[in-house]
């Protein structure tokens, strides 16, 4: 139950805004909200647009809708409403992963939830804390690294929606979390990241000793896995160890499936240095075929490393093996 809930309209810099990598390589890093004492209702307002080349994106101003959407964040017991403005010809809607809602938020079309062309919608996620039902077990909470996106673009599913970039990550934290310097959302669709595939998928940046978080998305019809050069991190809800003794494996590759996510912190260079590092799916003829991207870690005064560029450069003549996939230049 949420007590003494506060309600506060977020501001486009009080919710964590990090729609990875915009053209150019530039990246949008979001501030986060100072946890409160009490839970609260967080409201939001986001316009679906189409965008150049047949896409579609999220975004929390009109005009700057992005592929992925805004990354949103909220606090485990928070609630957070959407209200969701539909500026463009389709019927469509915003579904989110790992959070409560009714039949009214759901966002499919079975309940009639969901935007008509031209349409404003309110939904809404509610989330709850960890309860413990005695003999050290635990109901779990909401937090997580989660996702949203379309359920009703095209079909009854939103299948044209996913595919066409409507999508966006979700984080709810504990309220003790460790709040990153740098966030990035990283999706795999299909053959592409976030709707783009190498030399123009999208390029993240920080610099050398900064935490950094990715989150992770899947979809499509395709399994994937995600794999990031010279970083690793535990498989749990965080990406990081809970104690010396935790017995949770570490890793720097994951399965990536479709509807699937996941998130961790990193410290940039942590232990190798600055430099320019792959990202990209582990299946073989995935990467081949362009699923790749960098992540490039500057000195820590913000300079390029050594040789950096040259790495750039040679990453701008990336050969896409195979077959070029149809929507192989669809851009953001």
């Amino acid at each position: 139950m949420v007590e003494h809930a506060q309600k506060s309209r977020l501001s486009r810099r009080s919710v964590l805004v990090a729609p990875a990598a915009v053209a150019g390589g530039a990246v949008l890093t979001g501030v986060t909200m100072a946890p409160d004492s009490v839970a609260a209702v967080r409201q939001i307002t986001l316009y679906a647009e189409p965008l150049a080349g047949g896409l579609f994106g999220y975004g929390l101003a009109p005009g700057e809708a992005t592929i992925p959407g805004p990354l949103l964040e909220i606090y485990e017991g928070d609630t957070l409403e959407i209200e969701l403005v539909n500026n463009t010809d389709q019927r469509l809607s915003i579904h989110p992963h790992g959070v409560d809602y009714d039949v009214n938020s759901d966002g499919s079309p079975l309940n009639a939830s969901f935007n008509a062309p031209g349409e404003t919608r309110t939904y809404v996620w509610r989330t709850r804390k960890q309860v413990d039902i005695g003999n050290n077990r635990f109901m779990p909470g909401s937090a997580g690294y989660w996702h949203y996106h379309d359920h009703a673009m095209g079909n009854d599913h939103g299948t044209p929606g996913i595919q066409k970039g409507l999508y966006g990550g979700l984080i709810v934290r504990r309220r003790a979390d460790l709040i990153p310097d740098r966030q990035f959302t990283v999706v795999f669709n299909e053959m592409l990241i976030n709707n783009k595939k190498a030399p123009d998928s999208p390029m993240f940046e920080a610099r050398q000793g900064e935490r950094v978080e990715f989150v992770c998305i899947g979809h499509g019809n395709l399994p994937h896995t995600f794999h990031l050069h010279a970083h690793r991190w535990a498989d749990t809800r965080t990406g990081m160890l809970t104690g010396a003794n935790d017995p949770s494996p570490v890793i720097d590759t994951k399965n990536l499936d479709p509807g699937s996510s996941f998130g961790f912190q990193v410290l940039a260079g942590d232990g190798v240095g600055p430099g320019v590092w792959m990202y990209h799916c582990h299946v073989q003829m995935h990467s081949d075929q362009g699923m790749v991207g960098l992540f490039l870690v500057r000195n820590p005064d913000g300079s390029m490393p050594a040789g950096a560029q040259a790495a750039i450069d040679r990453f701008h003549q990336h050969h896409v093996a195979g077959p070029q996939a149809d929507h192989s230049n669809h851009h953001g």
